[in-house]
């Protein structure tokens, strides 16, 4: 059954040749769709010109600073390039700033940009396109906040995508006063950048998928999200400014299998106080006794529908949760509406399947993760979250064992 809900979701995880499995990041997701739906040129928009693509403001109170950070695990090889002996990763963070910096932080490189577009086959836009999204993060911004006074949230992108996918996201977190860390799960993604200049590209996209594998992927990706923990809340952590961290307030969110993965990460690692997966199914069976700790579903019909093949597969996640817990679902919702390239798809006029707007999808997405991480970290009741809103009357409240959503 596992297998026949990956092979249902197989186009959203990992488009077919001749392009590469799986679109990566902002307007590069929109490569996916463009060579699916044989487009295979830029939306009018992008051909003329017109506007540089751009990420929603954050609705939070605080201007938002952003860093990156070079990590090496030496404890353990690659599991994906057996000849290296180290599992090397990129982190972005983000969080509160005392003022806006004078450098607006860049969306991806322009190296990154260009394996982007000429791995989706799209030759009609400047190579270092994806480089200039307009993001509201400022580089190195001197950080807000007291000694130990800010949750951390860990994200995890979709499988082939970079963690920039998720900057939307995580600019909305840091705004209301998080900080948050964006994984690049090495090999894992067409195009990710070292400081030394290395570029690596996506060696599992070429893999044969089967349950073994995606299993794979998400265990490895806990094993990473635990290091990266020890790296920014551990004894002698990376980052200078680590001290503003409460490592008690440390929670997960990913988008796909990153947030598959989510689950994996908490049973392996009790410092994830919370999680959250958005729109991915799960391999990775919970441990005998399930999970007590909250967590949230949030996903699309299409999919996730009780009683539908991907929706058996979260009624078993749902039934090894054992604490707070609710299972959400966006109408009209696609795949790609949770993260940036539902937005940017829209600005430049592709269609990616969903028939709400990107810039609604991620308004919704934005508020609801929020609210999750406000009650659950900060102990902040959220009604949003207890019924149906007049407000977002597209979120579903579902109830797997009566096979409804209202």
């Amino acid at each position: 059954m596992s297998q026949l809900i990956h092979d249902q979701t197989q186009t959203e995880r990992e488009p077919r040749k001749p392009w590469r499995r799986g679109r990566p990041a902002a307007v590069a997701g929109l490569i996916a769709v463009m060579v699916a739906t044989g487009l295979g040129q830029a939306g009018p928009a992008f051909a003329a010109g017109a506007t540089e693509p751009y990420l929603p403001a954050p609705t939070g109170s605080r201007p938002v600073g952003t860093t990156s950070l070079y990590l090496k695990d030496t404890s353990r090889p690659d599991p994906w390039v057996p000849g290296v002996k180290a599992r090397e990763l990129m982190v972005s963070l983000w969080y509160p700033a005392k003022a806006p910096g004078r450098q607006r932080a860049r969306y991806m490189t322009p190296k990154e940009s260009e394996l982007l577009l000429e791995d989706g086959g799209i030759t009609d836009l400047p190579a270092d396109t994806l480089s200039r999204v307009r993001t509201n993060a400022f580089t190195d911004a001197r950080p807000a906040g007291g000694a130990h006074s800010l949750p951390l949230i860990v994200l995890s992108p979709g499988h082939s995508k970079p963690r920039s996918e998720l900057t939307a996201l995580a600019e909305e977190l840091a705004s209301r006063g998080y900080v948050v860390a964006a994984i690049d799960h090495t090999y894992e993604n067409v195009a990710q950048t070292f400081p030394d200049g290395r570029v690596t590209t996506c060696v599992t996209c070429e893999m044969k998928k089967d349950s073994t594998v995606w299993e794979k992927l998400e265990k490895g990706r806990a094993a990473d999200v635990s290091f990266v923990l020890d790296e920014l809340a551990g004894a002698h952590p990376k980052w200078k400014d680590a001290r503003l961290i409460d490592t008690s307030r440390i929670a997960m969110s990913g988008q796909s299998v990153g947030g598959a993965s989510t689950l994996a990460a908490m049973a392996a690692d009790p410092r994830l106080r919370a999680g959250v997966d958005v729109d991915g199914t799960v391999e990775s069976a919970l441990p005998a006794a399930g999970l007590t700790r909250p967590f949230l579903l949030l996903g699309k019909p299409a999919t996730y529908t009780p009683g539908q093949l991907g929706g058996v597969n979260w009624e078993g996640v749902w039934a090894g949760l054992h604490g707070w817990k609710r299972w959400l679902l966006v109408t009209g919702a696609a795949h790609t509406s949770f993260t940036d390239l539902g937005v940017l798809m829209d600005q430049t006029g592709i269609e990616d399947g969903a028939t709400i707007p990107g810039a609604r999808a991620m308004a919704i997405t934005r508020r609801y993760v929020a609210a999750f991480f406000d009650q659950h970290l900060r102990k902040k009741p959220q009604p949003l979250l207890d019924k149906p809103s007049a407000s977002y009357p597209e979120v579903k409240f579902c109830a797997p064992e009566k096979k409804t959503c209202v």
